[in-house]
C-alpha cells in the first residue's frame, strides 16, 4: 500500500480531472458507496471459486463478530447501492465512482494492495448500443490522454448461461484429456470454474488451450446477434477491435459481451480498463432482473502508461505561478497583496513566502518553487506604493508597478 507524495498528485490530479470531464459530458453521475462492505456481498456477486474470494480479499470480523471486507472491486458495491436506494426498477442510470480497493495479491509495478479505480455502471439498458457508447467513451479517454496508439481492444461475447454452460461441458471434457499436464491452479479449477483455464499464464498449459474448443462456436442465437451489432456500431464509429474468444474475464457475474484495453508499454501487467455486461447480478444479488454493463480503469496503471508515453503536460511540474517576497515589516503588506492578486485573478497560484529569512533565501525559494516571477515587496517599495517584478525564468530586467496596479500587470504577462 503505497503513499502518493506531492510530486506525484499533479499527475493523478490532471488524470482524475480528465475522467470526471469526459463522464459528465456522456451524462453520467458519481455514486459514491463505502469501501467496506459484508463479506458475503462479494462471495455473492464475484463468484467463491476466483482467485479473489480464494486468496485476495481482505476479510476480518468485526466487534460484532460479523464478517467484513475491504472492497476488492466496485460493481458489487454499485449494485447494492443502487438497488438499496431505489435507483434501478423500471429505471435507466448510467453511474460512474472512482476510490481505492484492496487484494491481497504481490505487489508489483501497477498492481497494488491499495489500489485505486474508476469504474464505470449502466442499468436498465438491454442493447448493443449501450456496449458501444461505454467502449466509445474509453476510446475518446485514450486519445484525449493521447495514449490511443499505445491501446489494442480486445473483445468477446460469453454467451448466455446456457450457451456457457454447454461450452464449459466441451471445454471440461477436452482439458480432462490433458489433466496431468496442466498447471496447478488449472488442475483445480477445471472441477470448478473450467473457463477461468482460458486465462492462465502457463506457456504449457496455453499451448494445450490451443487445440481447444471455441467459445464462439457455442454461443446462443440472441448473443451472436448482440456480438454482431456491437461490432458494427464500433466499426461505424472507426473504433478498432480485435476478437479474442479466449477473453473471459476473472468475475463470474459477467455475461454476453466482454472487453479488454491491452497495452504492451507495461509489460505483464498489460490490461488497463476492463469490463463488458453483467445481466444476473441486480437479481443474483436480491433485486428484479436489471440489464447491466459497465467497466472498471486502474488509475496506477493509466498513470504509468502516460509517463511511459511522455503525455504528462508540462504545466504540471509547475505547482506556482507567483512567489511573493517580503523583506522587512512588510508581511501584513505582502499578505494584502497576495490575497488581492487571489481575488482579481483566481486561476494564478500564488505562494506568499512563510518563515522569515534573508532577501537572498527568500529569492533561493521563489526559484525553487518553479513560479515564473517573484514580486518583491520591502520597506522602501512599500512607502513608494510599488512592488518589484523580478521574471525568473526569462533574462529580462527588473521592474517597478504601482501596488493598485499589479493584478492587470501579471494578466498581461
Amino acid at each position: 500500500m503505497n503513499d502518493l507524495l506531492p510530486e506525484q498528485s499533479p499527475v493523478w490530479q490532471y488524470l482524475e480531472g480528465q475522467i470526471a470531464d469526459l463522464v459528465a459530458s456522456y451524462g453520467y453521475r458519481e455514486i459514491r458507496f463505502p469501501i467496506l462492505e459484508q463479506t458475503g456481498l462479494f462471495k455473492r456477486a464475484i463468484g467463491e471459486v476466483t482467485d479473489i474470494v480464494e486468496k485476495e480479499m481482505y476479510t476480518f470480523d468485526d466487534r460484532n463478530g460479523e464478517s467484513v471486507t475491504l472492497r476488492p472491486e466496485g460493481t458489487a458495491s454499485c449494485v447494492r447501492a443502487a438497488e438499496q436506494h431505489g435507483l434501478l426498477y423500471n429505471q435507466t442510470q448510467r453511474l460512474w465512482y472512482q476510490g481505492p480497493m484492496f487484494r491481497y495479491e504481490r505487489p508489483q509495478k501497477g498492481r497494488l494492495r491499495q489500489f485505486h479505480q474508476v469504474g464505470i455502471e449502466t442499468f436498465g439498458m438491454v442493447g448493443p448500443d449501450i456496449d458501444a457508447e461505454i467502449i466509445a467513451m474509453s476510446d475518446r479517454l485514450w486519445r484525449n490522454l493521447g495514449v490511443r496508439s499505445a491501446l489494442t481492444l480486445q473483445i468477446n461475447s460469453i454467451g448466455s448461461i446456457e450457451a456457457r454452460q454447454n461450452y464449459k461441458n466441451a471445454l471440461t471434457s477436452y482439458l480432462e484429456g490433458f489433466k496431468e499436464q496442466l498447471d496447478e491452479d488449472s488442475q483445480r479449477r477445471l472441477g470448478s470454474n473450467p473457463l477461468r483455464i482460458l486465462d492462465s499464464k502457463s506457456e504449457s498449459t496455453q499451448q494445450i488451450l490451443a487445440d481447444a474448443p471455441d467459445l464462439l462456436d457455442y454461443l446462443d442465437e440472441a448473443s451472436v446477434a448482440h456480438f454482431a451489432e456491437l461490432k458494427a456500431l464500433l466499426d461505424a464509429m472507426g473504433i478498432s477491435y480485435q476478437v479474442n474468444s479466449r477473453l473471459v474475464r476473472g468475475l463470474d457475474y459477467y455475461n454476453a459481451t466482454v472487453f479488454e484495453w491491452v497495452t504492451d508499454k507495461l509489460g505483464a501487467q498489460g490490461t488497463v480498463c476492463a469490463g463488458g455486461r453483467y445481466d444476473k447480478l441486480v437479481e443474483q444479488l436480491g433485486g428484479r432482473p436489471t440489464p447491466a454493463v459497465g467497466f472498471a480503469m486502474g488509475i496506477e496503471r493509466l498513470v504509468l502508461l502516460i509517463e511511459a508515453l511522455e503525455c504528462v503536460p508540462d504545466e504540471l511540474s509547475q505547482q506556482v505561478d507567483v512567489y511573493v517576497v517580503a523583506v522587512g515589516d512588510v508581511m501584513s503588506d505582502g499578505f494584502k497583496i497576495a490575497e488581492s492578486i487571489r481575488d482579481a485573478l483566481p486561476n494564478l497560484r500564488v505562494q506568499m513566502h512563510c518563515g522569515g529569512g534573508s532577501f537572498k533565501s527568500q529569492l533561493k525559494k521563489a526559484d525553487r518553487s518553479g513560479a515564473d516571477v517573484a514580486l518583491i515587496l520591502g520597506e522602501n517599495e512599500r512607502d513608494e506604493g510599488k512592488v518589484g517584478v523580478k521574471w525568473l525564468r526569462e533574462q529580462r530586467e527588473q521592474v517597478f508597478v504601482n501596488i493598485a496596479e499589479i493584478e492587470q500587470f501579471l494578466v498581461s504577462l
